[in-house]
């Protein structure tokens, strides 16, 4: 059975973005940047919730030539992977993507029982929907040193607790990574 990991950047007090939705404080250096570009090697298929998909083909496709060597294999790892995209309001996606408007759970319960690779969300929305029913194997966060006093948070409130253990730390320059697994 594929594993899903929900990976985000976060704030010191829980924050994925701030109150305007930016998510400007989470700027990777190189070691960073290439930690991700070399973990997202690593994943089979990509799960995104609309704004996140919006935010990632607004950029990722558009990189400029002259960006930097590590942000350009980004973008074609990005553009190359499959993803699929969870909205209720939007009627197409590129860049080998699919789009899902119904029974988000019902599918990523299909997506896991189909193989054995790995698989991430991106996207709080998407993936508060999915926690209630267990279906998040790993939790990937990377904590920045900021309080953002408000946002989106990373978790929402639920009506049960989700266990959880410390499987690995890493300390970046400016980020610390605390990487969980669920039982």
């Amino acid at each position: 059975m594929r594993r899903l990991i929900y990976t985000f950047g976060v704030s010191m007090d829980g924050y994925v973005n701030d109150r305007d939705g930016s998510i400007n404080w989470t700027d990777p250096d190189d070691e960073l940047h290439q930690f991700h570009n070399d973990r997202y090697r690593e994943i089979e298929i990509s799960l995104h919730g609309r704004r996140l998909y919006e935010l990632m083909a607004e950029y990722w496709p558009h990189v400029p030539e002259d960006a930097p060597p590590i942000q350009r294999e980004f973008a074609a790892l990005w553009t190359e992977k499959p993803k699929v995209v969870f909205s209720r309001t939007l009627t197409e996606v590129h860049w080998n993507s699919r789009l899902v408007s119904e029974n988000a759970v019902e599918e990523v319960r299909r997506l896991k029982a189909e193989g054995d690779g790995v698989m991430e969300v991106g996207g709080a929305g998407i993936a508060a929907s999915l926690m209630p029913h267990g279906l998040i194997d790993e939790y990937q966060l990377f904590v920045s040193p900021v309080v953002l006093g408000g946002g989106t948070p990373m978790f929402p409130s639920l009506d049960k607790r989700i266990q959880a253990r410390l499987a690995e730390t890493k300390h970046f320059d400016h980020v610390v990574m605390l990487r969980y697994v669920t039982d």
